[in-house]
């Protein structure tokens, strides 16, 4: 048996809303979503599980419409879906009353139910948030042994979320359990209990790679990888630069590293090191492409220290710089002098 296992889709969502490239940005999350469908028709797969936050918020009636015609596309593949901590099912969602295709079979009630495939010899339990915040555990109802092969679908992992423990999910007798709501894909239990991740990023910290698990069960047991699909990805990178670098040479340095690590990405960098005390970095004009959603300078004046204490061994700033002269460079103390006189300096203190 062949499944796909996705989460926190979030269609609806804005990601980084008001930047220049975010015009489009809904629309990929859409377009990632039907790839992930073609593909299930492509390859026959059997099942599609959704783990949690298909929307980003409660979902449209138009929405759902859209996403149902998605499913009745598919000749194979059966559906199974639930409602996570962003899209739950509160009172009035058109969730409660909605028709889905013949393929899909929502898990929407707030207690953990399952749906059998006798065709494919499957069970898959899960349950549906009620409420933004699930703080109980609830994933700790046992396989029932209704069918050959049971998976479980969950969305949660912290306090407010369904808190999830290793120790007990390895004890419930599934076959495969799909998590949802943490967005950086990762194994909670190697090859048995997988976090899908986000199949796009959607927040400036889903830094890495995005994308979905397929899966597959034979009389071997579970076979899962990871398949990156997003077209986008969050990069964070420190930037070192140096007393001789200018707001032109800075932004060169920036716009070289955005092209060779890719255009189609979104950044956010730190500049680390020291400038020259004349410089002042003007980020909010270094961003070419206009994929840069922040720019933090951290960098520190290069002052000639003996230089600024023999020019004034008899103000304030003299007597700071005398306390840490001799300390090693990259130190504590040496990071306490760099900030005390640009403090002062800034501050007309010396």
């Amino acid at each position: 048996m062949k499944f796909i296992h996705i989460a926190d889709i979030h269609l609806g969502a804005q990601p980084d809303a008001g930047t220049a490239y975010s015009g489009g940005r809904p629309r990929e999350l859409w377009d990632a979503f039907s790839r992930v469908v073609t593909l299930c028709e492509e390859e026959k797969t059997d099942i599609l599980l959704i783990a949690g936050d298909l929307f980003h918020r409660q979902p449209l009636l138009r929405e759902l419409k859209e996403v149902n015609y998605l499913f009745s596309t598919l000749s194979h593949t059966k559906v199974v879906f639930i409602a996570g901590n962003h899209d739950y099912i509160r009172k009035g969602s058109y969730y409660r009353t909605f028709q889905w295709s013949d393929n899909v079979y929502p898990l929407l009630g707030d207690k953990m139910g399952y749906v059998r495939m006798p065709e494919l010899d499957l069970a898959v339990y899960g349950f549906s948030y009620h409420a933004r915040e699930i703080r109980e555990e609830r994933c700790n109802v046992r396989a029932q042994g209704l069918a050959d092969h049971e998976i479980l679908l969950a969305h949660g992992g912290d306090e407010k979320h369904v808190p999830l423990r290793r120790e007990i999910l390895e004890a419930l007798g599934f076959d495969y359990i799909a998590l949802g709501h943490i967005h950086k894909p990762q194994a909670m239990i190697k090859d048995f209990a997988l976090f899908a991740g986000a199949l796009e990023p959607v927040d400036k910290n889903d830094t890495g790679q995005h994308g979905f698990v397929r899966g597959e069960i034979t009389e071997q047991g579970v076979h899962v990888e990871f398949i990156p699909c997003a077209s986008r990805e969050y990069i964070h990178l420190a930037l070192r630069v140096n007393e001789h670098m200018t707001n032109g040479s800075v932004k060169d340095y920036i716009r070289e590293t955005v092209e060779k690590r890719g255009t189609q990405n979104i950044y956010k960098f730190i500049l680390r090191g020291q400038r020259d005390p004349d410089v002042e970095f003007e980020t909010e004009y270094m961003d070419d492409y206009g994929n840069i959603i922040e720019i933090e300078d951290e960098t520190c004046p290069a002052f000639d220290y003996q230089a600024l204490y023999e020019e004034n061994q008899d103000n304030l700033l003299g007597k700071y710089i005398e306390e840490f002269l001799g300390c090693e460079e990259g130190s504590m103390e040496y990071q306490a002098l760099q900030a005390g006189v640009q403090a002062l300096l800034e501050n007309g203190l010396s």
